[in-house]
């Protein structure tokens, strides 16, 4: 057992994933922070978190130029509330404060790595699709018009309801075929607007309309005619390959400067292996750490996380012969440990869904290269 990331760590290591068995316990967000400084002083230089690609442009201008002021990037450049945090108050801190005096080719980078939706929820591809078009300075296109009010898109009846979403309207196929007119014109262009603008602007850019496209899909799925259970599995289907694509693009613009630390959920990170299971259907699926792992992009190091006891979540002492008992027997605190050492045990039925904690299992396991457990 260990509380140093660089005895676990292989070499060369382009990728490690760091996930946490529910959002609601803080010390996983406070452990990754410490994870991550330690990570740095081996050759990392970007952190991807579970929150909206798109937003995180915000916390990365900051940490890396000190754009706007600390209170307005927290609630800004953060999705799903992660932005009132205190531990991710702490880290944008530190990454703009290790930036500061240091070149450029040294610097900290943020990105997100999620879709900019919920799962039972997702607004308008309007606004995405007009950064671009306003990138390439096209005239005359008004996407505001076509797309109509943002509420009929974002409300969640769109989601739940196949008959009240927006995703198979004409004004749905439209936007399609104009997101895909700019992603023509985009690359066609590349060499005269980076040259006009810069690769990075040329990048968000590519973003942003990535981004409205994967909305427009992602309502197109809500409006097929299923039952909510399928419905459900579609969508988290769906969410998770998206977050797969934003994760291969991020390490695409990454992979020259060092290596990334991924930050989100279990379900989301754990490494090729069994697929994931929706209890209320029994239907099964990859996440998007699974997909890019399967890739074989670069080396990809996940650590799973498990918890013993929480206040914040009021779970009380595991069971001595589940998982979660048996760690707490080995660890003082929270601690490394690598998965191949974590003896077969049962998985702990304690949790209620309120607590929103995910318990250790087998498939979890065997998922990852180390099991991170905090005992409560």
């Amino acid at each position: 057992m260990s509380q140093q990331i660089r005895d676990l760590v292989p070499e060369p290591c382009d990728v490690l994933a760091l996930g946490e068995p529910t959002h609601q316990e803080p010390a996983f967000v406070a452990i990754r922070n410490e994870l991550f400084a330690q990570l740095v002083e081996i050759g990392f230089r970007s952190i991807a978190l579970e929150t909206d690609r798109v937003a995180a442009f915000v916390v990365d201008d900051h940490v890396r130029h000190g754009t706007g002021s600390l209170d307005s990037v927290l609630r800004e450049g953060f999705s799903h509330g992660f932005g009132a945090l205190d531990a991710n108050r702490r880290l944008v801190a530190w990454m703009r404060e290790h930036n500061r005096d240091r070149p450029e080719r040294e610097h900290l980078t943020f990105h997100g790595f999620d879709a900019p939706t919920e799962n039972t929820s997702a607004p308008s591809p309007r606004r995405f699709l007009e950064y671009v078009r306003d990138y390439l300075h096209v005239e005359n296109l008004d996407i505001a018009g076509i797309a109509g009010d943002d509420r009929r898109w974002s409300r969640a009846e769109a989601v739940l309801d196949f008959a009240m979403s927006m995703g198979a309207t004409p004004e749905a196929g439209r936007l399609r075929e104009i997101g895909e007119d700019l992603r023509t014109r985009l690359y066609a262009r590349a060499p005269e607007l980076i040259a006009r603008t810069s690769r990075a602007e040329w990048l968000r850019a590519r973003t942003e309309l990535d981004a409205g496209l994967g909305l427009l899909h992602y309502h197109w799925q809500a409006a097929r005619p299923l039952g909510q259970s399928d419905r459900f599995h579609l969508l988290l289907t769906t969410r998770d390959t998206l977050m797969a694509r934003n994760l291969l693009d991020i390490r695409g613009v990454e992979a020259a400067r060092g290596p990334t630390m991924l930050f989100g959920h279990n379900s989301h990170l754990r490494g090729a292996g069994e697929a994931r299971s929706a209890a209320d259907t029994g239907a099964d699926w990859f996440g998007a750490g699974a997909i890019v792992d399967s890739l074989r992009i670069g080396r990809y190091f996940c650590v799973a996380a498990s918890l013993g006891r929480s206040e914040a979540l009021q779970l009380g002492e595991p069971e001595p012969d589940t998982f979660e008992g048996l760690l707490q027997r080995r660890v003082t605190g929270w601690g490394l440990i690598p998965a191949a050492e974590v003896p077969p045990a049962r998985t702990r039925t304690d949790p209620t869904p309120r607590q929103g904690y995910f318990p250790l299992d087998q498939a979890t396991i065997d998922g990852a290269d180390a099991i991170l457990h905090v005992t409560g």
